[in-house]
């Protein structure tokens, strides 16, 4: 069938993504109520396609969904995934790994939240220190990449230190899932998740766990601390009754079935190459203007590029990214407390002549409002 061409904007948030317009279109489906085996069916086979996508074993492991956005994910293992008497160690380096902290806190858990600098790895060795000084810590948990700053930490030997002291290892992977090679079983962890607007491409409002079955399963005699977002009942409805528990976001769905079919198509190699195309244009794009990157080179995700914002008396941001907006391009403010900055993401159905455009408007923006090109610190 054929539909009107869709406008095309080129993200450069750290999500929603630029989407296909097949993934657009592929929510224009007759209506249809989501108890139906039909629409059942089609999402048994999303929980599968879900797990293949970071190389599970569908023995060993599962996928539960939620109606929500990606910290309904944050609430639902962080609630769910730590026994009675147990503790949760959070290693803090990010706004994303601070708030399952937070999380901690509204549940009035007992949890260790191990703060690090916001701009650089977690440190292996100090949080197997922490381990080793508190042994009725449970559940380790991290984040993969801090889109905040653009930071990604070192999961594998992460997981591998928690499993050493017989934790179990959670990692938010909402924005590297998808995009960066993840392998469940070689990276050492017990339960990831993510949403379909971001590496998948989709649309929001569907969020995911990928976990090990066997956890999951033993986790049902832990303490209920949440009634929407609790796993394991969200695991067992749709186990039984071929349901989620609560109503999805039934259009979301589609286009998320059509988002995994483009990515299997595609191929993780082949769309790992083009994020890193897409980053390397826009680390390439800014030095050249002259801005400074909060993350060094090396520590970065290859997904996001966080640049501080120069010391120039006309600079304003804000005035920047309306200017960019009204051509097609969205940029987007930092999240870091005490240094402000802005980020360029990788994310989505673009591609390096995307980025090349781009720094024409932005470098047309800086002119117009008189900012020093290069830009001065």
């Amino acid at each position: 069938m054929e539909y009107p061409k869709v406008t095309r904007n080129v993200l450069l948030n750290p999500g929603p993504a630029t989407t296909t317009d097949t993934v657009k279109y592929a929510q224009v489906v007759p209506d249809i109520c989501p108890r139906e085996k039909e629409f059942g069916d089609l999402m048994r086979q999303m929980k599968d396609d879900l797990v293949k996508v970071v190389h599970g074993d569908l023995a060993k492991y599962t996928s539960v969904m939620f109606c929500g956005s990606g910290t309904v994910n944050i609430d639902a293992c962080v609630s769910s995934l730590v026994p009675e008497g147990k503790k949760i160690l959070v290693l803090n380096n990010g706004a994303y790994s601070a708030r399952a902290a937070e999380v901690c806190e509204y549940y009035h858990m007992d949890h260790i939240n191990e703060k690090f600098s916001i701009t650089e790895p977690l440190d292996v060795a100090r949080a197997e220190a922490v381990l080793k000084a508190n042994p009725d810590v449970a559940a380790v948990y991290c984040c993969h990449h801090e889109t905040g700053t653009g930071l990604v930490n070192p999961i594998r030997e992460l997981g591998a230190v928690a499993h050493k002291y017989n934790a179990i290892f959670i990692v938010d992977t909402t924005s590297t899932y998808a995009m960066r090679p993840i392998d469940i079983e070689k990276d050492n962890i017990d339960f990831l998740m993510a949403s379909a607007q971001k590496g998948l491409m989709s649309m929001t409002g569907l969020s995911f766990v990928v976990g090990n079955r066997k956890i999951l399963n033993e986790s049902k005699n832990y303490p209920t601390r949440s009634y929407y977002c609790h796993l394991y009942t969200q695991h067992k409805f749709f186990e039984e009754k071929g349901e989620m528990h609560f109503t999805p976001p039934v259009q979301t769905v589609y286009a998320t079935k059509q988002a995994l079919i483009e990515y299997f198509q595609v191929g993780e190699q082949a769309k790992w190459e083009r994020h890193q195309r897409v980053w390397r244009a826009l680390l390439d794009g800014i030095t050249k203007l002259g801005f400074k990157s909060l993350i060094p080179e090396e520590n970065q995700s290859r997904l996001v590029v966080s640049a501080i914002y120069p010391k120039d008396p006309n600079w304003d941001f804000t005035k920047v990214h309306d200017y960019c907006y009204e051509r097609g391009f969205t940029i987007y403010p930092g999240k870091v407390s005490d240094t402000s900055t802005f980020r360029l993401c990788s994310l989505g159905t673009i591609d390096a002549p995307d980025i090349k455009d781009f720094f024409v408007v932005l470098e047309e923006a800086l002119k117009h409002y008189k900012i020093q090109v290069p830009v001065r610190y």
